[in-house]
């Protein structure tokens, strides 16, 4: 086993800006963030409950996006936009096909 400590360090994106364009991408990344967590899980054999219990593998964030509280939507976008900020800093350019 390693003993040295694990330090993650991702690429700073603070100074990125989205704009405002990219909202409805962001959201649709968001939910699809969450479904494929949700997926995963399902696969691993978890199912719904009121609350989390690790030995029953249930999780109460197994439903539809839509129904997350917002703090657990916030969750999705935050990783979302993060993902989003490393693609436009790497250089790349967002753009919807006509």
């Amino acid at each position: 086993m390693n003993n040295i400590e694990y330090i993650p360090k991702p690429v700073d994106v603070s100074e990125i800006e989205l704009p405002e364009t990219l909202g409805v991408l962001m959201e649709a990344l968001a939910k699809n963030v969450h479904e494929e967590w949700a997926q995963g899980r399902i696969r691993e054999g978890w199912r719904y409950g009121k609350e989390r219990n690790d030995r029953l593998k249930q999780h109460p964030g197994l439903v539809p996006y839509e129904e997350l509280s917002e703090s657990e939507r916030e969750y999705d976008r935050n990783t979302a936009v993060a993902t989003l900020k490393f693609i436009l800093k790497n250089g790349f350019e967002i753009r919807k096909k006509e």
